[in-house]
């Protein structure tokens, strides 16, 4: 006996969880599987961006985030057990310039296993659910449908699938599509959530490789918001790193000045080895490609999570609009030509950042990405200053009213500064303002659920086409 449903999410990573909150209060009666019988245990994507902080406050999780989570602690150098240099992390007074229209300025730091269960909070308070050791073993799909099989239990049918089952994605692999990517550094990675004792939680330590090179690089961060620490180590190339308690004692002590004892206990750890790869193609038929499953980067940038649950905001509210709000279903292809032009980017800049080429700045924190190339973008207006169509929308305060306040939320938005504003359909919401506003200059901008500027104009002339082809009502 199969079960129906509108949506497959495969994976309950966090693009998979900020899928199913994003759909869950559009409407769209959504499955989230995952083949593991409870969420992944580990800190690995640890830094969220100030762009993704937007985009989680829309999501009704930012307080939680910000309560549980902590800002990014000064890095320390030592060297033959002594603390010799501070480093910053990143590049604080760029970072702060271009985060202006934002009311987040640094990149914050929550680990992914919190993170996760945060969304999973979320998605249980609107009515979503996640199925766990639920692992897809296939999958077939037609014009109208598409059925997953599993190794134990139902199938599901859906009217489409979204794979965010990682970098080692069954669904991509099923469907034949190619990742296209390079090995970013051959050197094999150890990274362990562990207890110490003996070390201060003040700030980020940094081991360098010793002189000889016969030992490598070790960092111990203390994760936000928690009692532990995360302990990354690099070895040489062919090396089989030891995941034990044992062998992770024997690491920290060989690199610093901790002795084996200090290490009270692994909660977890892994081994990788750092590449770039991103898919040939987003989409097939009627299944997506989101997050890991879509493109796999290098920790070092903190963009890999960040790309990823901005995946599943730009794809969720393309889905409800298709499946609720009678958008035609050729919305759905701007999916791909929007996310991987911006996956390939972010891909450069995590590269760039491992291998000491680009800083942690201006060009990490994503506030300045946007989609001002799209089929789904008009600019009618000929001389532009300020925020364009395509652009993200600025945060600002117009009449008193926080703008990112009134976008928040499943809805279109028009914002109408000095400019008059036409009479728009009920679930479009207008906000009215004088000019020139700040960021905005003068005239109409029609923002889109996911926050960018979709439409701008000098007078409404050519907006109720703009809403009649994207199914607006």
């Amino acid at each position: 006996m199969s079960e129906t449903v509108d949506v497959v999410v495969v994976g309950a990573g966090p693009t998979g969880l900020a899928l199913g909150i994003d759909l869950a209060r559009r409407g769209v009666d959504a499955v989230v599987v995952e083949k593991a019988d409870g969420l992944f245990p580990g800190s690995r994507g640890k830094g969220i961006q100030p762009r993704t902080m937007e985009v989680l406050e829309d999501l009704g999780v930012l307080d939680e985030i910000l309560a549980l989570g902590g800002s990014y602690p000064t890095g320390m150098i030592w060297q033959d057990g002594k603390r010799v240099a501070e480093h910053k992390m990143f590049d604080e007074d760029e970072v702060k310039a271009a985060s202006a229209g934002s009311a987040f300025n640094v990149p914050w730091m929550v680990p992914q296993w919190r993170t996760q269960e945060i969304l999973f909070g979320r998605l249980e308070e609107l009515g979503g659910r996640v199925e766990f050791g639920r692992e897809v073993v296939g999958f077939e799909q037609d014009e109208e449908t598409v059925t997953v099989r599993f190794a134990s239990g139902p199938e599901v049918r859906a009217r489409y699938l979204v794979a965010a089952d990682g970098g080692r994605s069954v669904i991509r692999r099923t469907l034949g599509i190619g990742m296209t990517g390079e090995t970013v550094d051959p050197d094999p990675i150890l990274v362990a959530d562990v207890r110490i004792d003996g070390l201060d939680r003040d700030n980020w330590h940094v081991f360098p490789p010793s002189g000889d090179g016969e030992v490598g690089y070790m960092a111990i961060c203390p994760l936000a918001g928690t009692e532990d620490f995360q302990l990354v180590a690099q070895f040489p190339e062919g090396t089989a790193i030891d995941l034990s308690l044992d062998g992770i004692r024997k690491v920290a002590a060989a690199r610093s000045h901790l002795s084996p004892e200090d290490i009270t206990e692994v909660r977890w750890a892994s081994d990788f080895r750092p590449r770039a790869a991103l898919a040939d193609s987003f989409r097939s038929g009627r299944i997506f490609l989101a997050g890991d499953a879509a493109h796999v980067h290098s920790p070092a940038g903190g963009q890999g999570l960040n790309t990823s649950i901005q995946d599943a905001y730009n794809l969720g509210w393309k889905l409800g609009a298709v499946l609720r709000d009678g958008a035609p279903a050729s919305l759905l292809s701007t999916y791909e030509e929007e996310r991987r032009p911006i996956a390939a980017q972010m891909l450069g800049i995590s590269t760039g950042v491992h291998r000491g080429e680009i800083k942690r700045g201006a060009a990490t924190v994503q506030l300045g990405l946007g989609y001002r190339e799209s089929s789904l973008t008009e600019e009618t207006r000929a001389d532009v200053s300020d925020v364009r169509a395509g652009d993200r929308a600025p945060d600002g305060t117009v009449e008193g009213v926080r703008l990112f306040d009134a976008l928040r939320g499943p809805h279109w938005t028009l914002l109408a500064f000095g400019t008059e504003a036409p009479e728009l359909p009920e679930s479009v919401r207008v906000v009215r303002g004088p000019a020139p506003q700040e960021s905005y200059g003068t005239g109409l901008f029609l923002v889109r659920p996911d926050g960018y500027v979709g439409w701008a104009g000098g007078t409404s002339t050519g907006l109720a086409g703009y809403l009649t082809r994207l199914g607006i009502r």
